[in-house]
């Protein structure tokens, strides 16, 4: 394979009892490459997989690897719906909100942990540990990233929350995703984090816009704060702009150079 490439992969999802579908990218060369590591990049609420392509995700990859910043990895956005990326429900099922919105119930800490990863690892020539994988989002995705390594730090050595929905305390926007307060704060990273061991060997990486309507830099500095106070590496930096695609899209680069730069 001379050039690079976007795969779709769909497949039935035992954990939620649906189809589901993920972008894969593979480098320029990927059939005479030794194992590549692998990049989990998970979209917001209103997005699905094609954030790969929204946010010049794969095309500023290809760039990058071509002049030599990062070298080759695999990129994989799979869709995890409106969902937080939590059990939520034994049953998949849509729900509105409060405001009228749909939500998506069910497996899918389960789905991501216990089906895309090992088919990802089945399917592709991975480097199957922590140390070749990483995990980031935008927004909700961000916050599914970071509440799945601290929730399963065997599995991943990097992991970014790109304007991550971190809340401070629980909004009763996003009540419908968790059947009570415990729940929220088993699955909220910087609860995670205040009250659990984080392995050291975990790079993070936060960030968010100065002018984000969900303020999600306060978030941000709440978590940066506790995780250097237990010696994690972390990274956490306020850019200028919008909770929106288009901030996401604008710091593309910077966020390959922290999951790329180190296999130099």
């Amino acid at each position: 394979m001379n050039k690079s490439k976007i795969e779709r992969v769909t497949f039935y999802s035992e954990a939620l009892g649906k189809e589901m579908s993920m972008l894969v990218y593979l480098p320029e060369g990927y059939d005479r490459l030794d194992p590549l590591p692998v990049l989990y990049f998970l979209h917001g609420r209103s997005g699905d997989e094609n954030i790969m392509l929204e946010t010049g995700l794969s095309s500023k990859a290809d760039r990058m690897i071509k002049n030599g910043k990062i070298k080759p990895m695999i990129i994989v956005s799979p869709r995890i719906d409106n969902s937080r990326g939590i059990n939520s429900s034994l049953i998949c099922q849509e729900v509105l909100d409060r405001n009228s919105l749909i939500i998506n119930l069910g497996m899918y800490e389960d789905y991501l942990i216990q089906e895309v990863i090992p088919l990802i690892d089945k399917t592709f020539n991975t480097i199957e540990d922590r140390e070749g994988r990483y995990i980031g989002g935008a927004s909700a995705g961000g916050y599914i990233a970071l509440h799945n390594v601290f929730r399963h730090q065997h599995l991943f050595s990097k992991v970014g929350g790109h304007m991550p929905a971190l809340e401070l305390t629980l909004e009763e926007e996003d009540k419908g995703y968790f059947r009570d307060i415990s729940v929220w704060k088993k699955y909220d990273p910087i609860c995670i984090a205040a009250n659990n061991t984080i392995s050291s060997d975990i790079d993070v990486y936060l960030d968010a816009g100065d002018k984000d309507e969900g303020r999600f830099y306060e978030g941000c500095s709440a978590l940066h704060q506790i995780l250097k106070e237990k010696g994690v590496s972390s990274q956490n930096y306020i850019f200028p702009g919008h909770h929106s695609v288009e901030y996401i899209e604008s710091n593309i680069e910077k966020y390959l150079m922290f999951y790329g730069s180190s296999l130099l």
